[in-house]
């Protein structure tokens, strides 16, 4: 497979590497994307996780995320692209990782560098006062039918996770702008990019010199943007270049 040893020489020549992942690194964790086969769109009406439903709905919402989709997510471990994910950037090659997962795999996998537009579904948020709070302590009242309120203020708790309708959080969605425009490579794990903002991520990446790298299982929207696309499970497909970045390293070292 010569894109292997293709993309390992270029993320080793890289000075400013750039990781966006989507639901597709994970799927191999036992968590469902969203628009594949099986995946959660197909299960779920969209609507209920829209913000307003959840303001009028809060404890139907609270339920829905407690039975169904933290259930899913709570006991899943990394897999083997999350751990590359996390020896490269140990080993310097890969400075961030961006990612739309609200699932905490790259920080259990050992990343560092994590940006989070989506949140993170270990967490309950105030909607009034922003303080943050473990979601287990949400599910407890939501356990008792209790809507969740702040200890503090008495406001509403939510998910920390972006419903539709709301913003994507403006410190960590300007990090992920300034990244992609000092990247001189940008590559795409697992996403169809078919979500504003985070899409522009890699077309800004590309529109100041960097090299676009896209492994996907499926079609992306930018696809026509790559400099290479290769069609796959990223779980299957990046511990390879890993690995093969591991053995070009040392071959240097020995020399």
């Amino acid at each position: 497979m010569d894109y292997i040893r293709e993309i390992a020489e270029k993320l080793i020549k890289a000075n400013f590497a750039v990781v966006l992942t989507g639901a597709g690194i994970s799927t191999g964790s036992g968590i469902p994307d969203f628009r594949g086969p099986q995946g959660i769109w197909r299960v779920y009406d969209p609507n209920l996780f829209h913000i307003s439903y959840f303001y009028e709905n809060p404890l139907d919402t609270w339920k829905l995320f407690k039975d169904n989709m933290y259930e899913k997510i709570k006991d899943a471990k990394p897999n083997r692209a999350h751990y590359s994910l996390a020896r490269l950037e140990e080993l310097n090659i890969i400075k961030a990782v961006i990612t739309q997962n609200i699932d905490n795999l790259h920080q259990k996998a050992g990343s560092k560098k994590v940006i989070e537009l989506h949140g993170n579904m270990k967490f309950a948020i105030c909607t009034q006062c922003n303080r943050k709070f473990d979601i287990e302590t949400a599910f407890k009242e939501v356990k008792e039918n209790k809507v969740p309120l702040c200890p503090y203020c008495g406001g509403l708790l939510k998910p920390d996770v972006i419903f539709f309708g709301e913003p994507l959080p403006q410190k960590e969605l300007r990090e992920a702008f300034e990244l992609a425009s000092e990247s001189d490579l940008f590559l795409v794990l697992g996403s169809s990019l078919a979500v504003s903002p985070a899409n522009q991520l890699p077309i800004i990446a590309k529109s100041n010199g960097a090299d676009l790298i896209i492994i996907n299982m499926g079609e992306t929207e930018i696809d026509n943007y790559a400099d290479i696309k290769v069609e796959g499970r990223v779980e299957d497909i990046f511990p390879k270049i890993c690995k093969k970045i591991e053995e070009m390293i040392a071959s240097l070292s020995n020399c």
